[in-house]
């Protein structure tokens, strides 16, 4: 019988709305939107749309290193942002800077608002252990 390897940050939205941070399913990790959640759990960097991808990229890390696996292996991003005219700049140079050469399918989606006061991005994926790390 299969077992389900979830992930959670320990942050009081995911008790709230019932979700997990990620789930394996197979060789499959598929990753809920990363936001940037400080230590403590509280929202952080209200509409400071670059220390948020900074601090989401490192929420990211934190569920790669959970599974072993690296950036090398996400197949596929979706990037959620408020505002993407403003910010595409941003997201871009964090988008950028995060994945250095490896290149994953992204789609980017302008939202009118996202979950949190001042949240501008939100970043989901999807990994293939299968990959070299």
């Amino acid at each position: 019988m299969a077992t389900i390897d979830a992930f959670h940050h320990g942050v009081a939205p995911e008790n709230d709305f019932g979700y997990a941070q990620a789930i394996r399913s197979g060789e499959l990790i598929h990753v809920s939107g990363q936001v940037a959640f400080d230590e403590a759990g509280e929202f952080a960097h209200a509409d400071d749309c670059a220390a948020q991808l900074t601090l989401t990229y490192a929420n990211l890390d934190k569920v790669l290193e959970h599974y072993g696996a690296t950036r090398n292996q996400i197949v596929s991003q979706t990037v959620y942002g408020v505002r993407l005219q403003q910010n595409a700049e941003a997201i871009s140079a964090g988008n950028l800077a995060y994945y250095g050469a490896h290149r994953p399918v992204s789609t980017v989606v302008g939202v009118t608002e996202l979950a949190f006061p001042g949240q501008l991005v939100e970043i989901a994926v999807v990994v293939d252990a299968r990959l070299p790390a």
